[in-house]
């Protein structure tokens, strides 16, 4: 049976090998990197960063040192990111949607039912339309190492279990704050606070809202069953994570070591969506363990969501552009067959 111990163990095993693949950064000043993240050691995003330090001590002849700070720590998402992009820390793994308001074309993942399957999202992500969102992330002072994913968001909230698009009606649940997602909930009939993730088990507990929305296997990491009686499957958005690299102090690095940090950002991209899907495949079940109830919706339902916010997706390609829009379409149509 999956468990952290055992994907601790294999990061562990596999970190061994980077050292006969090391290419030596001779001359590379020593240097400790600090990277934010708000969520757990233990959950995919937290092994993935836990894998990369390794690498990158490994191939640097450990004259760099990744410093992981876990559980908000460095401070929530927007703020680690903006120390980020100012240079007073060098890593932040976070949603690229929290770019959103520097770099429209980021909400672009944000667009709800965009991929059917984690391939689709793999293709984007790894092709034109990551290629091309990278390059418009760099101009805005930051650095993309590689695109992991947090996955599938679902639904879960103290009151019912969502079968219906009517029960999201009268609901009040925290979701991501950007535009895309507020307007999202507003087509499917709900109601969309924003609020920083590391408040939101509090205000699960107190009522504040009724629910929320993430992956599954993060909902299990961060307890949220605790607070939450329904997990409802709706798979409304795709959330792939940036490991992204202050630009202000990559610049100023030797270019071995800026190989070393990309070689790893691959590595680590590879291993920590492994990791994450065999995560989500298992939280399903510990959680119903737990006493939470699941449903999945139905793919009926799911169709009449789609429908809803078909105007949200419509009136975003303005915003995200044609060139985005090409290349997301162009990715696809490469998966797809078609």
């Amino acid at each position: 049976m999956f468990t952290f111990k055992k994907i601790a163990s294999a990061v562990a095993i596999a970190a061994g090998t980077f050292g006969l693949l090391a290419s030596g950064s001779a001359g590379a000043q020593e240097r400790v990197l600090r990277a934010g993240l708000t969520t757990t050691k233990d959950h995919s995003l937290g092994i993935g960063m836990t894998y990369m330090a390794q690498c990158i001590g490994q191939k640097s002849g450990g004259k760099l040192r990744m410093q992981n700070f876990f559980d908000a720590s460095l401070g929530n998402d927007q703020a680690v990111l903006q120390q980020v992009r100012t240079g007073s820390v060098e890593i932040v793994v976070t949603a690229t949607s929290f770019m959103a308001t520097v770099v429209p074309q980021a909400a672009v993942f944000d667009l709800p039912f965009l991929f059917t399957n984690e391939q689709e999202a793999d293709a984007a992500l790894d092709g034109k339309a990551g290629a091309l969102l990278t390059q418009k992330l760099e101009a805005a002072g930051v650095v993309v190492l590689g695109y992991w994913e947090n996955g599938y968001r679902n639904m879960t909230n103290s009151r019912r279990p969502i079968t219906r698009m009517e029960d999201l009606a009268g609901l009040k649940f925290r979701a991501l704050p950007t535009p895309v997602m507020l307007a999202t909930f507003k087509a499917l009939g709900g109601f969309a606070i924003p609020m920083p993730f590391p408040e939101l088990y509090s205000a699960l507990e107190t009522k504040t809202v009724d629910g929320q929305e993430n992956p599954t296997n993060l909902i299990e990491a961060m307890k949220f069953n605790e607070v939450q009686k329904y997990l409802s499957v709706t798979r409304h958005v795709y959330n792939p994570i940036a490991v992204m690299f202050s630009k202000r102090i990559f610049d100023t690095l030797p270019a071995a070591d800026q190989t070393v940090l990309r070689d790893c950002g691959r590595a680590a991209t590879l291993e920590q969506r492994k990791v994450n899907r065999q995560q989500v495949d298992q939280a399903a079940n510990r959680l119903k363990e737990k006493g939470m109830m699941i449903n999945v919706v139905s793919d009926a339902e799911i169709q009449r969501m789609r429908q809803a916010t078909a105007p949200v997706t419509e009136a975003q390609w303005g915003p995200l552009g044609a060139d985005m829009k090409a290349a997301l379409e162009d990715d696809l149509r490469r998966v797809r067959g078609r």
